[in-house]
């Protein structure tokens, strides 16, 4: 994927809307095929692996993983459509990808096609990865810190998102020594979705160069083909982490606007837990895990 429709013409004697018409055909191909078993949901037995992974290779407690959005240009934007999916920022039409990654580059998450002129929070908005914690779908997984017990995994971010309970975000003016080194260390591990986003356009260059395709169905097809197939490199060269399964339990539903469904997005959107959760990791990182062997617990 990426190259030119031009070098297939000597060597496959084909057209270059053959080779094109055969990419998107390709694509499609490949998220229907397989794209339950590269893009499957975590299960409380892959949080668990997770969990693990990043403790040891990061030091932070109950993760699930790096979050972060990037852009995908679209050359072939519409004309009637640019002023929708262009902004001032980046200054020509493009598509966002949100993903969620985990230090072996697996992509956990990935939800792409929100239009250009949002930014980082307002597609925040917009993501099925919270509509899952909502309605029940995703696995509850409670633990605590230092005593102080929580409901939700969590995902590091940088600070342009808000402050919930579910991120965990480097002080912005750190003032402490113990800040200073949280931020370092936060820093450090967020750098694991940035890694995936450089590894993703280096391999399909597809992804690196601005999109050509008319259709938007088409582009979508294009990105959940390149991202299936990173993880089946991943997987590939033995670094993913869990295996799929297809007899995973289903989770309880709420119903929007009920009280369980509210009272969620009121735990969710509570900046004080936020706060508290990144205070109790600072002094667990900073500190370490000495003072008893009841510092952290899991409740699964």
């Amino acid at each position: 994927m990426g190259e030119s429709p031009d070098t297939m013409d000597d060597y496959m004697r084909m057209s270059k809307r053959t080779a094109r018409e055969s990419m998107y055909t390709l694509s499609r191909g490949v998220v229907e095929i397989f794209g339950d078993v590269y893009l499957w949901k975590p299960s409380l037995h892959d949080l668990q692996e997770l969990y693990a992974a990043h403790e040891e290779r990061h030091g932070f407690l109950v993760m699930i993983g790096s979050f972060d959005c990037t852009q995908w240009k679209w050359k072939n934007c519409s004309v009637a459509w640019k002023g929708q999916y262009a902004s001032g920022h980046h200054g020509s039409p493009s598509l966002v990808l949100e993903a969620v990654a985990s230090q072996y580059l697996w992509i956990w998450n990935a939800f792409f096609g929100v239009t250009g002129s949002n930014n980082n929070v307002n597609v925040l908005d917009q993501l099925p990865i919270f509509n899952d914690l909502l309605n029940g779908k995703a696995p509850d997984t409670p633990f605590t810190v230092n005593g102080n017990e929580y409901k939700y995994g969590y995902y590091l971010a940088d600070g342009i998102y808000h402050q919930y309970s579910t991120f965990v975000k480097a002080f912005r003016h750190p003032v402490e020594e113990r800040d200073h080194f949280f931020k370092r260390r936060q820093e450090g591990a967020r750098k694991d979705v940035e890694r995936v986003f450089g590894v993703l356009k280096a391999k399909w260059h597809i992804v690196e160069h601005a999109a050509r395709p008319l259709d938007l169905e088409t582009l979508r097809y294009i990105m959940y083909a390149c991202i299936i197939m990173h993880n089946m490199v991943v997987e590939d060269k033995g670094r993913n982490i869990a295996h799929y399964i297809p007899t995973e339990p289903k989770h309880v539903q709420f119903q929007p606007r009920t009280t369980d469904y509210l009272y969620r997005v009121v735990d969710i959107q509570d900046a004080n837990k936020h706060r508290q959760l990144r205070k109790h990791l600072t002094d667990y990182i900073f500190y370490g895990n000495n003072n008893d062997n009841d510092s952290c617990c899991f409740f699964f």
